[in-house]
């Protein structure tokens, strides 16, 4: 194992612009240089860049370049988040709210998260959500959670939008709308997602929120069960036993010509 030396000083203030930066720690990363890249990212933060002990942290999570360490990693977070790292906050706030090496604290987790998410954090915005569908730290409030995701999805956060969609078809915080939800399932499904792509599947063998189709349900289905999901192996099974030959294969070539689209690439 390579050892990185990191020996950040958690109290660094801003200087002069970094010579050094956090992208390209990454792009050291990415290489496989990890000295490389904590030395990036220890001079970003001493630089300014909140996000540097972030990533330092994330290191020390992950055990890349050290032994992994915990307590290290949340202690490079709170440094980051001294700093207001929207990153970090969200790391952070997740440790308190399942109590990982810090305390549990339902209200100091809401606090980090939700800040996150309200400096734009998509990932914040999305676990904000969840806090306030759940009234965990916060009072429960459905309308919130959902404006948090409303907001998450617009940067195509998958987990985002696929609540989003529960929320049309429930008419939780949000009016109940079929057709809503169809279209919002519609856009993790065309990137491959297995809930979006399962959700479709019963959308058309219901005839809810779009015209019924099996072929097109059968397809789906068939899509998100090679995905993993059971039910959707079920399903699939199921509205085979309703199709006649003929619509069965077209349903098979359906599945089989079907293309995932990336998310940031959709139209």
């Amino acid at each position: 194992m390579v050892r990185v030396a990191m020996a950040i000083s958690l109290c660094a203030g801003v200087a002069t612009p970094a010579l050094s930066d956090v992208a390209k720690g990454i792009e050291a990363l990415e290489a496989g240089n990890v000295q490389g890249a904590a030395t990036e990212f220890q001079s970003a933060f001493e630089t300014g860049d909140a996000d540097g002990a972030f990533y330092l942290g994330r290191l020390f999570e992950m055990g890349l370049g050290t032994e992994k360490d915990m307590r290290r990693a949340a202690e490079l977070y709170a440094a980051a988040v001294s700093k207001q790292s929207a990153l970090a906050q969200n790391r952070l706030g997740l440790m308190h709210l399942n109590g990982e090496f810090v305390l549990q604290d339902y209200q100091r987790a809401a606090e980090l998260i939700c800040a996150a998410a309200d400096q734009g954090e998509p990932n914040g915005q999305f676990n904000c959500g969840l806090l306030y569908s759940q009234g965990k730290g916060v009072a429960p409030d459905a309308a919130r959670a959902v404006g948090y995701w409303q907001e998450a999805a617009k940067a195509n956060h998958v987990a985002a939008i696929n609540y989003l969609g529960q929320a049309y078809q429930r008419g939780t915080g949000i009016d109940q709308d079929a057709t809503a939800a169809f279209a919002t399932f519609q856009r993790t499904a065309a990137a491959g997602n297995p809930m979006g792509l399962h959700e479709l599947a019963k959308a058309y063998a219901s005839g809810r929120g779009v015209d019924r189709d099996l072929v097109k349900a059968h397809g789906y289905a068939n899509l998100a069960a090679v995905r993993g999901l059971d039910e959707a192996r079920l399903l699939r099974d199921e509205l085979a036993g309703m199709l006649d030959a003929a619509s069965l294969e077209m349903a098979q070539a359906f599945a089989r010509d079907w293309k995932a689209v990336p998310l940031d690439q959709a139209g």
